[in-house]
């Protein structure tokens, strides 16, 4: 959206730097809950006038996007933890214009527009921009220039990392280190993967067929009421976190369904039973997704959110990835 001309890059320019400063102030997991509520609202929009202005400008642009307001409010909590004003560079969730320190908010309007910049980059990198989600990709690199500048110099926290085994089954959680200890075993994650990502994945399927003008942006729905279950777990609820598994899934389920169905298939036709029948199997597909996306969310998490002294955030990591792999064998078996 921002790429069509110089003004429109430099309003959307000036517009992450006040996202940014937004994100830091009222706290990046707040902040990624009004994402949620914003996507709702586009969904509003696109329905009524077939426009995808409210995603692309609120819900994941300089307004609301997650790569700007949460990416911001990561990188803020990692310099307020340099500078002695928090205890903790992993606290994503308090709202730093409490600490009455300008300098983190303007850290965060910084980084706004890092985010802005990366976001933008990678979308416009030949083949690759079309074969991931450069928003979570962003937030990734916006979280490793925070880390690398604001949290020791190194990736990974080297006492904890020494301390580790290379492989997976040994790099566990322990009683400090940890993201989500309900959901942190194979059983735990696995279930809510497999579960959660057949729900996203019936919902998207059925956005496309009724709505098939929203179809390529059909799993985006259930990401926003995922993000909106953000804010129950900052109140103090046990909610499973599980974006990174419904946007996967969503996505999985509306591009392999095409495949299913044959090369005449078009989204918004008439179904019989055997069409139907064939989007039980988009509907399984994504449901498998969403378990990989469950365990690759977890597995990032162990590798370095776990032994880092800033915000890594799992459930980004595992939906550029997951993305790549979802689209590349889509392309490879269409």
């Amino acid at each position: 959206m921002f790429v069509t001309s110089f003004g429109l890059f430099l309003f959307g320019l000036v517009a992450a730097m006040a996202g940014g400063f937004l994100g830091a102030a009222i706290g990046g997991n707040f902040a990624f809950a009004l994402t949620g509520f914003s996507v709702i609202f586009s969904w509003g929009i696109l329905i009524g006038s077939g426009s995808t202005a409210g995603l692309d400008y609120v819900a994941f642009g300089p307004f609301m996007g997650p790569h700007i307001t949460f990416a911001a409010g990561v990188a803020a909590a990692a310099y307020a933890a340099k500078k002695g004003y928090v205890e903790s560079g992993r606290d994503v969730t308090s709202p730093l214009a409490g600490l009455g320190k300008p300098d983190v908010l303007y850290v965060g309007a910084v980084f706004g527009v890092i985010g802005y910049l990366i976001q933008i980059g990678l979308s416009q990198v030949p083949w690759l921009g079309g074969q991931i989600d450069s928003v979570a990709l962003a937030v990734i690199l916006s979280g490793i220039t925070a880390r690398l500048v604001f949290g020791g110099g190194s990736l990974m926290n080297r006492e904890k990392w020494n301390n580790a085994s290379p492989f997976l089954g040994k790099i566990a959680p322990n009683g400090t280190d940890h993201w989500l200890r309900y959901q942190e075993k194979p059983k735990q994650y696995l279930s809510i993967g497999l579960f959660f990502g057949l729900a996203a994945a019936g919902v998207s399927i059925a956005l496309a067929q009724y709505f098939p003008e929203s179809a390529g942006v059909a799993h985006t729905f259930v990401f926003g009421v995922s993000a909106i279950i953000i804010l129950f777990l900052i109140l103090g609820a046990d909610m499973p976190v599980q974006h990174h598994v419904t946007i996967i899934a969503g996505l999985a389920a509306v591009r392999f369904m095409p495949i299913l169905a044959g090369s005449d298939f078009t989204w918004g036709g008439e179904w019989d039973s055997g069409m139907w029948l064939t989007a039980v199997g988009a509907l399984l597909i994504g449901g498998l997704f969403g378990a990989f996306a469950a365990w690759l969310g977890e597995f990032s998490s162990q590798l370095f959110h776990q032994r880092g002294t800033t915000h890594w955030d799992p459930p980004a990591a595992s939906i550029w990835l997951s993305t790549f792999v979802v689209l590349t064998l889509v392309s490879l078996v269409s």
